[in-house]
């Protein structure tokens, strides 16, 4: 049993670490913070938690909250991680951090987030926490950056092409479909019902922050550089994401090919299913889950691969969740089925 605590446990992910840790065998929740005007049980502010988890959510006081955890989620916006973090590390303490801070070498954050990057001690030591990729630095480190929910379906989708030398570096192209939670939860008019409900945008077209994240891991699992187009759109529903990929074959190749290739790359990964032929996976197929679902079709001389996830769950939550697991020795699906 491991205590365990969650900063910024009043969004969106930190709502959902909380769901998940609730019913973990091997967890006991000790700590939970938030920027709130006043302190009290997070029972109150989520009823659903009422009689699991009554816990006093206080404001944020890092120093404190190390003394009482083993291992602390950050669920919290780009920018503020990086100066919590050194608290938890200073004290021992494993951290799995849900936002950009740890993922991005500090001139390309600063490039990308504006701001120069508060710890860069730490940065180097960060391990990218995306376990299909990285199980056994993971199952080592104790600060894991842990994967944007784009990132985490597009780097999935493109991964086994790329080591497999299949298509041309050059040639990826990632179309991506996110639900609203995806931004957070925060007043923003653009977020509004009346403003996203039957309406779908593309934004931030080949300029969102997740583009030097998805090329930094797609070019270290390539050995080569790879720079992606990708368009990111929002999407009238809650949760979910699928990110439609078209790649530029570099070999003769068809679609039971293709998916060979891809069943033999994640074979053993508990949560990346690969569809047979003829089959393409739904949102509706991975809400709520911690599965990333892939399908592929081979048309021509191009590969288009579909990844489907919850990007509360497998581009959040969960896979913080799968990344506790592997750092402290529980098996790698607990909590998560």
């Amino acid at each position: 049993m491991i205590k365990v605590g969650v900063v910024g446990a009043t969004g969106y992910a930190g709502e959902e670490v909380i769901k998940i840790l609730i019913n973990h065998k091997s967890v006991e929740i000790t700590e939970l913070s938030a920027v709130i005007e006043i302190e009290e049980p997070i029972s109150s502010i989520f009823p659903a938690f009422k009689g699991r988890c009554d816990l006093i959510c206080r404001k944020p006081r890092p120093e404190a909250m190390a003394k009482n955890v083993d291992l602390i989620f950050l669920a919290l916006p780009h920018k503020i991680s990086m100066e919590i973090a050194p608290a938890f590390l200073n004290a021992g303490k494993i951290v799995v951090d849900l936002s950009a801070d740890y993922r991005l070498d500090p001139d390309v954050y600063k490039v990308w987030y504006g701001i120069e990057h508060k710890d860069k001690g730490n940065l180097t030591k960060a391990v990218y926490g995306l376990p299909e990729l990285y199980h056994d630095e993971i199952k080592k480190a104790k600060l894991v950056a842990n994967p944007g929910c784009y990132p985490t379906s597009a780097i999935l989708g493109v991964a086994p092409a790329v080591k497999e030398k299949l298509i041309d570096d050059s040639s990826v192209i990632i179309d991506s479909k996110s639900g609203v939670t995806g931004a957070g939860r925060k007043p923003d008019l653009a977020l509004s019902f009346s403003e996203v409900n039957e309406n779908l945008k593309a934004y931030k077209v080949n300029e969102h922050q997740p583009k030097p994240e998805i090329n930094k891991i797609l070019s270290q699992v390539a050995g080569t550089k790879i720079d992606v187009v990708f368009t990111p759109h929002l999407i009238p529903i809650n949760r979910g994401m699928l990110s439609t990929i078209y790649m530029k074959l570099t070999k003769n190749l068809d679609t039971k090919g293709a998916i060979d290739i891809y069943k033999k790359f994640y074979k053993g990964k508990p949560f990346v299913r690969i569809y047979d032929e003829g089959k393409l996976p739904q949102v509706r197929d991975v809400v709520l889950s911690n599965y990333c679902d892939i399908g592929l079709k081979v048309t021509g001389k191009t590969l288009i691969v579909i990844a489907c996830i919850d990007n509360l769950k497998k581009g959040a939550a969960g896979q913080a969740v799968q990344n506790m697991n592997i750092m402290s020795g529980f098996s790698e699906t607990e909590g998560l089925l």
